[in-house]
């Protein structure tokens, strides 16, 4: 059984978010902590978890780098069944970046339970740094799933700009929203208006929406 960490909100819970994290950090890095709290606040109880991988390097093994997302895909479909046990009501899948992406391929696979409503990408890994050629771009799992996405992106991500993505035509059922002057864990540069702290409450403001529209 994975283990899971819970961030719950103090009243009623609109929806579960199953949460993964990207290919560098943990679970309760500060980009994941901050996030789950904002998601808590706005009514939405967040399971995180980690890849086998990563609580490997939890447990003092090696920091192998993660596998290839598609090979992750079975271990973020065992944790989505344990949480179902775990509560009720309707779940979202996601996570951030590499934890995102394997949401997005999960969700673009075989049938999947009528309580997963959604994917949420925080931070879509659009193409590897530095390679924004058309043969490198990681469109696929959103133009097949079978379930709303909404991405929530930096405008400046070096693995997807808004100028880059503007420039192509994404799914229908793909919601994107563009956070100010975001890099790809959504911060600011000094000089912006915008905030990191910020962002992140707009993030889980859109994150609350999008659950609105879908489970209306």
């Amino acid at each position: 059984m994975t283990d899971l960490l819970w961030t719950r909100p103090d009243g009623e819970v609109l929806a579960t978010v199953v949460l993964a994290h990207g290919a560098g950090a943990a679970m309760d890095s500060p980009f994941m902590t901050k996030m789950a709290a904002n998601l808590a606040e706005a009514g939405l109880a967040v399971a995180r978890f980690e890849f086998a991988y990563m609580a490997g390097r939890r447990n003092g093994g090696p920091k192998k780098p993660p596998p290839k997302a598609e090979q992750l895909i079975g271990e973020f479909q065992t944790v989505v069944q344990q949480v179902l046990k775990e509560c009720e009501g309707p779940l979202l899948i996601g996570g951030k970046s590499m934890g995102g992406r394997v949401a997005a391929m999960l969700a673009s696979g075989g049938s999947l339970p009528g309580r997963i409503k959604g994917v949420i990408c925080l931070g879509y890994p659009f193409h590897p740094t530095g390679k924004p050629e058309p043969e490198h771009w990681r469109l696929v799992p959103l133009e097949q799933g079978k379930r709303p996405i909404l991405v929530l992106q930096g405008d400046r991500d070096g693995f997807g700009s808004q100028e880059e993505i503007d420039a192509i035509t994404l799914p229908a059922a793909v919601t994107l929203h563009y956070l100010e002057d975001g890099n790809h864990d959504f911060a600011p540069r000094g000089r912006s208006p915008a905030t990191l702290d910020g962002n992140l409450a707009i993030a889980a403001g859109q994150i609350r929406s999008f659950a609105d529209t879908i489970l209306s």
